[in-house]
């Protein structure tokens, strides 16, 4: 997890680990893990770190199943709002 803050705004990008370093193409779509790994590697951080820093983020970027699973647990997203790509969920989340 990854952490970005920027006056009101807080960016929290969350990525399972494992998927750290891939490239995933589904179409035209490409997610590059390996190339921006850098925008989601931070610290290790366990779900209630994880649930705590969405609380109060404006803005959330989140791939996988583990981290897509915390933001639909606590509501914050619908299962038709999650993209997928080669089977990997992906969604982007903003607070207006």
């Amino acid at each position: 997890m990854r952490t970005f803050k920027k006056g009101k705004e807080k960016i929290v990008a969350v990525c399972d680990a494992e998927l750290i370093g891939k490239v995933l193409r589904e179409g035209e779509l490409v997610l590059n893990l390996e190339k921006y790994a850098s925008f989601y590697k931070g610290e290790e951080a366990d779900e209630a770190t994880v649930e705590k820093e969405l609380l109060t983020a404006t803005s959330m970027n989140l791939v996988g199943e583990n981290a897509v699973a915390i933001a639909k647990r606590m509501k914050l997203v619908k299962d038709s709002n999650v993209m997928k790509i080669q089977k990997v969920p992906h969604v982007q989340i903003y607070k207006i």
